[in-house]
């Protein structure tokens, strides 16, 4: 299996890509436009530099060459939610070229080359099914706003590949701030290319572009099954059609759409309306040292520090977590830990909640507090999950609601061997198995002083000490 992938990511920017209308999301239906966008008779495009810089900034995080001088083109096509009948886009001169990203597979980390990154302007939205039913009306708010389309390498070859190359894509974006990268809104949306080829030959198969995929686990269902249809219809010896098909996410099948058009059904040409843009290199260095850290070096960061790919994964993926748990570590606290915590006990309240990490009532010093408790031995694992939660409610320090609540580890021998022989004493049966050899029922007991001493008790120490008292008791028995 072959895989390419274009990927449209909309550039979060205040303005359009060629006039000064709002580039929000949403809003009353064309309420966003102007002559520009509506492309009326006389309206000339300026270009919105804070889109050319965003689009930079995107560009060197893919760790693509940015071109000395790069234009606009007009691709020519007919939609209804097209006002030209043209989109300004770049063709033969784009704005980057020659990136990659690197992906995690079952064969271990695969560089996925990237070919060209160029800047465009987003088409409107029709609106099927509207009034009666049957009428197909026009949103133009969105013709304009600035796009970016990331096209790869066809070196993807498998539906999983092609997931963890977008997961990579998004939140590499997402980190530079060009985007908010949300594929419910459309502000990244990806096509595919895929075709199939016996295994070993290096000749392409026939070109399918599936579109119309809205989220990661549609991208990796509509490409299994495009594989299985080609393959299928090959094995039926069924020629196969240059076309594109649209993904129905209801009945998990591609659909036919049009022929696939060529180069040169699009009669690109220069826009005559824009002069070719000179990108200075050191205004271009000046926005690639802004770029913070991205998610390849804080995955392998991560990772270095000991955690799997899939623990590391999941804190890089969710931004909010990786900048808390940098956040917890500079405060103090052991990277393992502190991962450990937010992959756990913090997680699961963010699920429960469904509220973002910002809302919680927890600071990454708080959070450092209470690992560094447990480090100490001042209080256990159990206790420290109350007293986790007692910080989600109270917003108090961890140490605070320990010494309030006297929640200190018990760690003395004493105190324990006490809580032990009582233990003991009430549960004849228990202790009269364990005499008799059955060991695993030892765990009854640790149970029942851990539940005692509401889980103070140092889980340990209670092991040994009544491991201790029991060897007294086995030596004391009557020998027969």
């Amino acid at each position: 299996m072959v895989i390419g992938l274009e990927v449209h990511v909309e550039l979060s920017t205040r303005t359009k890509m060629f006039c000064s209308c709002p580039a929000d999301f949403g809003g009353e239906p064309n309420t966003h436009v102007c002559p520009v966008c509506l492309a009326l008779p006389g309206a000339l495009p300026v270009p919105n530099r804070r889109a050319v810089e965003f689009a930079i900034r995107a560009a060197r995080a893919l760790h693509c060459e940015i071109a000395a001088e790069t234009k606009f083109d007009r691709k020519n096509y007919h939609y209804p939610d097209l006002p030209k009948g043209y989109q300004i886009s770049q063709y033969d001169q784009p704005l980057a070229r020659n990136g990659w990203l690197e992906i995690e597979t079952e064969e271990g980390r695969r560089r996925i080359r990237i070919r060209r990154l160029h800047m465009e302007e987003d088409a409107g939205k029709s609106l099927h099914g509207e009034g009666d039913g049957e009428a197909t009306l026009l949103d133009f708010n969105r013709a304009g706003v600035p796009l970016v389309e990331i096209v790869s390498e066809p070196d993807l070859r498998s539906p999983e590949e092609a997931r963890a190359y977008l997961e990579m894509l998004r939140a590499t974006v997402f980190y530079t701030g060009v985007s908010d990268v949300k594929m419910e809104e459309g502000s990244l949306r990806c096509d595919a290319n895929v075709s199939i080829r016996p295994r070993g030959s290096s000749e392409l198969g026939v070109l399918v572009e599936v579109k119309n995929m809205n989220s990661f686990r549609a991208v990796q269902r509509a490409l299994a099954y495009e594989a299985e249809r080609q393959a299928r219809a090959l094995a039926r010896g069924e020629r196969l059609e240059r076309e594109t098909r649209h993904w129905d996410e209801a009945r998990g099948v591609t659909l036919p759409g049009r022929s696939k058009e060529e180069v040169n059904d699009y009669r690109y040409f220069p826009e005559p309306d824009l002069v070719p843009l000179r990108i200075d290199p050191a205004w271009v260095a000046e926005i690639e040292a802004s770029l913070p850290e991205l998610p390849e070096a804080r995955l392998g960061r991560y990772q270095e520090a000991g955690l799997a790919y899939k623990e590391a994964w999941t804190l890089v993926a969710q931004r909010e977590l990786g900048d808390f748990l940098d956040a917890t570590v500079a405060a103090g606290a052991p990277l393992r830990q502190a991962a450990n915590w937010l992959l756990g006990e913090v997680s699961a309240r963010l699920n429960e909640s469904g509220r973002p990490l910002a809302e919680l009532r927890l600071t990454p010093a708080g959070l450092a507090g209470l690992v560094a408790l447990v480090e100490a031995g001042t209080v256990t694992p159990t206790l420290a999950k109350q007293v986790f939660a007692r910080m989600l409610e109270t917003g108090e320090e961890p140490a605070v609601i320990v010494e309030r609540e006297g929640l200190v580890q018990i760690r003395d021998e004493a105190a324990l061997e006490a809580v032990a022989e009582r233990v003991i004493e009430a549960n004849p049966k228990v202790v009269a198995d364990i005499l008799s050899g059955k060991e695993k029922a030892v765990a009854a007991l640790v149970g029942q002083v851990m539940r005692e001493t509401r889980g103070k008790a140092n889980a340990a120490k209670v092991n040994e000490v009544l491991r201790r008292r029991l060897a007294e008791l086995r030596q004391a028995e009557p020998r027969g």
